[in-house]
């Protein structure tokens, strides 16, 4: 796309108002708000914080969000310099493409690689990939396949292919005793701690946000809209009058767009309250995990020797040391990973900055003392 092109699809683009807190600052970051253009028909949706340090590109779980990452960014640009990337990959959040229930290993790595090179060009920053459960075998698989040429680090937390491929067997049954819906967002949040499917409550009433959506048929055209366009919309509605709202509202439809947030994590708790003038309508969940049963193996099955093979430092989390499948236990041994159990997932910060500063990839601030595991 030639540089006027940009322009002319930017200049469409609404202003850009400062969201609540705005004013301040946190490790020297100041919460901006921005768009870049990617593809006519791809739209991901992207949170971003801090301006230095290498890029720690955050990959979500299968149901969840970027937003599930809001409480572990705002924990760990507080121990060292770092750039958090965090983006709702495809089916998931408020990421919008062409054939979303295409959710193959494949696809979603070369998406994390498209991503990358819509936002940095063939220059891209030194970047960690940082994947939780599906998320974490997308990353494996973006790092085996050499698709962010930068790449200087890998993590995968709480997922093992042994403990994963057994799991599968019984994933339906698991998804069937989820609610469907739930009475409103804060129902949701309730369900989210009480079940132990987060176990954070300040994560939850964030990353819930992400995981559900207003049920059809019920909410309003503006109801599916994103939170800072929602924002938007309302402070200019007065000012432009209905019919100027309208048709910009047709000009977002654009399907041509990436959306970027930066989101200074301190200011979570207000992704809530945007949330709670809509608080009686029911919710459902953004995506049925039910249907994407054919591609699970896929995204598995052969993980760990993909793991062991990136030519990278790498680092495995996990909740106990059990879920360690034979290949990894013998990696282990022979010093090609680092595999550290974390009785609380909340410690999940702590040991990605140690391992940071451990291989000099970025400085630790706020006088963060960190202490180096053994292997």
């Amino acid at each position: 796309m030639s540089a006027l092109e940009k322009s002319m699809h930017l200049g469409r683009l609404p202003s850009r108002p400062p969201l609540p807190g705005s004013g301040g600052s946190q490790s020297g970051a100041k919460m901006r708000m921005g768009y870049v253009i990617f593809n006519y028909s791809y739209t991901f949706r992207v949170y971003k914080s801090g301006s230095e340090g290498p890029v720690l590109l955050l990959l979500h779980g299968g149901g969840h969000s970027a937003l599930s990452w809001a409480v572990f960014t705002a924990a760990i640009i507080s121990r060292v310099q770092c750039r958090i990337v965090a983006l709702d990959l495809r089916g998931h959040g408020e990421t919008k493409v062409r054939n979303s229930e295409d959710l193959s290993a494949e696809t979603m790595a070369k998406d994390v690689g498209n991503v990358v090179e819509a936002m940095y060009g063939d220059l891209p920053p030194p970047i960690m990939l940082i994947g939780h459960s599906m998320g974490g075998a997308i990353a494996v698989h973006t790092a085996s396949s050499s698709l962010v040429p930068s790449l200087l680090g890998l993590c995968m937390i709480d997922v093992v292919e042994g403990t994963a491929m057994d799991a599968l067997n019984s994933m339906q049954n698991f998804l069937r005793g989820r609610p469907k819906t739930f009475k409103s967002l804060e129902n949701a949040i309730e369900w989210s701690v009480k079940s132990g499917q987060i176990r954070n409550l300040e994560s939850a009433r964030v990353s819930m946000v992400g995981q559900v959506k207003q049920c059809e048929g019920i909410t309003s055209p503006e109801g599916s809209k994103s939170i800072v366009e929602g924002i938007i919309e309302e402070e200019e509605e007065d000012e432009e009058g209905s019919e100027s709202v309208n048709k910009r509202k047709k000009e977002d439809d654009m399907e041509d767009l990436v959306f970027i947030l930066f989101l200074l994590p301190s200011e979570t708790q207000n992704l809530l309250l945007l949330f709670q003038t809509k608080k009686d309508h029911p919710y459902t969940w953004r995506i049925e995990l039910a249907k994407t049963e054919k591609y699970w193996d896929g995204w598995f099955r052969g993980l760990s020797n993909l793991f062991l093979s990136c030519p990278i430092p790498k680092l495995l989390l996990l909740a106990g040391v059990d879920r360690l499948d034979k290949d990894l236990t013998i990696g282990q041994m022979q010093g090609k990973l680092q595999c550290q159990v974390l009785p609380s997932s909340s410690q999940a910060s702590e040991a990605v900055a140690t391992f940071l500063i451990r291989h000099r990839f970025a400085e630790p601030i706020g006088g963060f003392q960190c202490v180096f595991p053994g292997c």
